[in-house]
């Protein structure tokens, strides 16, 4: 076969035997094709004639395209998992892609919300059935850390408002429990009892609705944040990961528990979780600015600051 049918069986199997999600196939395949693309015009049509000066190449190409070292990284990830795949179907003898590595790009840190920022956006003013769904949903992206698509997909007995948990299916379709707070469920409990004035199917599931009674869309929420978030004052843009990060950062901040937060957002490894631990020590950094004696308003104590936060970046990335 050539590279074009093994493609799809790859596809084919992201899907079936790996569960990947339809957005995680839909990424591959934009990224391999490209690949497919570019090997052609090498002659590369066959995983026979595939090599790792051809995976090279492919990186390079990209690179003069001014793609991004993360984007080039993510088309050489792609890559590799065809190959290991091409190597178990026994296509390939070994995988060309291994050795490959793209330009290290720098690592940039979320941005997060401090806590009177999210305290402000948080405090919606009114009662109508819209205002309280979106409280309800701004307040669980905020308390459980969700991701947009986990939010939007929640049916009603996913969550256990008695019990404080929540039950979603992250990436890769891994089911974790996370907990909800307080104010979390008192504000989901307000949107559930007016949550019938707007669903006319009673077999539908989904816990957030649109006024015409359907599942709420990823855009339309995104939209809905970025209205409180204008009418709240919060300047720049407010986006649903905005409030993951800040819900990582904030526990963090006041726990220390990287394995609890990693356990929360649902990653599968720990240095992904990691990136938190950077951010905590910026705030820590900022906080000695400003409160001791021998850093207060020392633009040398700022310096040295930064540049405490930068070797411990340097060090854990």
């Amino acid at each position: 076969m050539d590279l074009e049918a093994w493609l799809e069986r790859f596809l084919s199997h992201l899907q079936v035997e790996r569960r990947a999600s339809p957005h995680t196939v839909a990424a591959y395949r934009r990224d391999l094709r490209c690949f497919l693309e570019y090997g052609r015009t090498q002659g590369v049509t066959e995983p026979a004639t595939l090599n790792h000066h051809q995976v090279r190449g492919f990186a390079a190409f990209l690179h003069r395209r001014g793609l991004h070292g993360r984007s080039i990284q993510r088309h050489l990830s792609a890559l590799r998992s065809l190959c290991e795949f091409l190597v178990r179907e026994g296509a390939l003898s070994h995988n060309p892609a291994r050795a490959v590595q793209a330009p290290r790009a720098p690592r940039t840190l979320p941005q997060t919300l401090d806590v009177d920022q999210m305290q402000r956006l948080l405090n919606l003013p009114g009662d109508t059935p819209l205002v309280r769904r979106d409280r309800a949903v701004l307040e669980l992206f905020y308390s459980s850390g969700l991701r947009l698509a986990e939010l939007c997909a929640l049916d009603l007995p996913q969550l256990d408002l008695d019990g404080g948990t929540v039950t979603v299916t992250g990436k890769g379709r891994k089911t974790r429990v996370v907990p909800v707070g307080r104010c979390a469920r008192d504000a989901l409990r307000d949107w559930l009892a007016v949550r019938g004035h707007w669903c006319g199917d009673p077999a539908e599931q989904a816990v957030f609705l649109s006024r015409r009674g359907r599942r709420l869309a990823p855009r339309s929420l995104q939209q809905r944040l970025q209205y409180w978030a204008a009418r709240q004052g919060l300047a720049g843009g407010v986006h649903p990961h905005l409030l993951r990060h800040s819900c990582a950062s904030h526990l963090l901040e006041s726990s220390g528990d990287l394995r609890a937060v990693q356990e929360l957002l649902g990653h599968a490894h720990l240095s992904t979780t990691q990136i938190y631990t950077h951010l905590d020590f910026q705030h820590l950094a900022q906080v000695y600015d400003r409160s001791h004696p021998r850093s207060r308003k020392s633009e040398g104590g700022r310096q040295r600051s930064a540049g405490r936060a930068q070797r411990t970046q340097d060090q854990q990335s």
